[in-house]
């Protein structure tokens, strides 16, 4: 009896040590399911993230079979359920586009930026550009959480589909969030046109108006053409390289003085001190085309800051914009450019200086010295001359950029 007492005590305590092991292999099984299935609801990305997610993943793998794809519609700008909601940031207001690095949310923050990028299919000196402004824009980059930058490409179809695949590859070692959007160039040209046409004759290249010439004043009437949700844009040059957080530019729109609806730096050659010669000539005392740090030498417009609910409201710009306002300083300042947005600008600018933000010649350091050799070596360096740091280099005529 002593024997089979012995046995049942300890045929107990191995059924309880199994039944503890069983509770214990239970628990964990419960686990591992509740982790995965709790876990893959909490990151509800969209269809479009999930595969750029999955392809940037295995870029070291195959990156010559990277596929980006992106929103191009322009309607969703205009037709999203979302439109009428401001946003709280310094960069624009909310938008849903197509999330290419998370889950944006009607709280993002959004920070817009734009650049021109037709022809660049057939131009290897373009693509090269964009690749150096890309990488060291990403290199440099660096947002808050709940902050996205979106990135605007206006573009025609070839050249739209070799930058989906060159974002692909220069967008994969992005630590921030970002959106990307493609604007068909014919159609933003279609809505450009009729408010742009009468300023061509005077800043386009040829003599006359050009339709294809009408791009190059998107700046000009942006806050025309753009959504109203969308208040806040930084429109950039491809020949640029980001030497600092890009974020860091946006907070210059804080800096805008009361009526100020654009911020640009100066121009560092003297290309108005030629352009204006006529003007200059009849008005020898003006400081019109004079170099920095007490004349006026005119903008440029790699880098540009557009405020464009200011713009939408100033009554002085927009009657600035009048085909008959504009033929009027054309005329008295004698003014034949050929620069487009930046020309225009200039001109304004030499009436009217309180519309603009001066941005620190750091910003925008252009590299060019084109007139230093064609009949202003003697006063070339005081309009090139930048003291401070450089924040973005300008590799505008082709110049190259110095390495970091």
């Amino acid at each position: 009896m002593g024997i089979l007492r012995l046995l049942a005590r300890i045929m107990g305590r191995i059924s309880t040590f199994r039944s503890y092991q069983f509770v214990l292999l239970l628990a964990a099984a419960l686990a591992v399911v509740a982790f995965y299935y709790f876990g893959s609801e909490k990151q509800n990305f969209s269809s479009t993230t999930k595969r750029i997610k999955q392809t940037q993943a295995s870029h070291n793998i195959n990156r010559n079979d990277a596929d980006l794809t992106v929103d191009t519609r322009l309607s969703q700008t205009a037709g999203s359920e979302e439109q009428g909601q401001e946003d709280q940031d310094v960069g624009g207001e909310n938008e849903v586009f197509g999330t290419q690095n998370g889950d944006s949310k009607a709280s993002d923050q959004h920070y817009h930026a734009l650049m021109m990028f037709t022809k660049v299919d057939k131009s290897r000196s373009l693509q090269d550009k964009f690749r150096v402004a890309m990488l060291s824009m990403v290199k440099h980059g660096h947002f808050l959480e709940g902050e996205v930058l979106v990135l605007h490409f206006v573009s025609d179809q070839p050249s739209q589909e070799m930058g989906e695949r060159m974002l692909q590859q220069f967008l994969v070692d992005a630590t921030f969030e970002y959106e990307v959007l493609f604007h068909e160039v014919v159609a933003l040209t279609q809505k450009l046109f009729p408010v742009v046409e009468a300023m061509q004759k005077y800043f386009s290249a040829g003599s006359g108006a050009y339709y294809s010439d009408a791009i190059f004043f998107l700046s000009v009437a942006m806050h025309h053409i753009m959504p109203d949700n969308l208040t806040r844009i930084v429109q950039l040059d491809l020949d640029l390289k980001y030497r600092t957080n890009i974020r860091d530019l946006f907070q210059e729109f804080d800096q805008f003085p009361p009526g100020a609806v654009i911020g640009i730096a100066r121009e560092m050659q003297p290309v108005y001190r030629h352009t204006f010669w006529q003007y200059r000539k009849e008005n020898p005392q003006s400081k019109v085309g004079e170099p920095p740090p007490d004349g006026l030498p005119g903008f440029n417009s790699g880098v540009m800051l557009l405020d464009l609910r200011a713009m939408r409201t100033s009554v002085l710009y927009n009657e600035l914009l009048k085909p008959s306002n504009v033929a009027k300083l054309a005329d008295q300042y004698r003014f034949r450019g050929h620069l487009g947005d930046q020309d225009f600008f200039t001109m304004i600018g030499m009436e009217h200086p309180e519309l603009f933000h001066s941005l620190l010649c750091g910003w925008n350091r252009q590299l060019c010295t084109w007139w230093r050799d064609h009949g202003y070596g003697n006063v070339f360096q005081l309009y090139y001359r930048c003291d401070g740091p450089v924040y973005i280099y300008h590799g505008n005529c082709n110049s190259p950029i110095p390495d970091d």
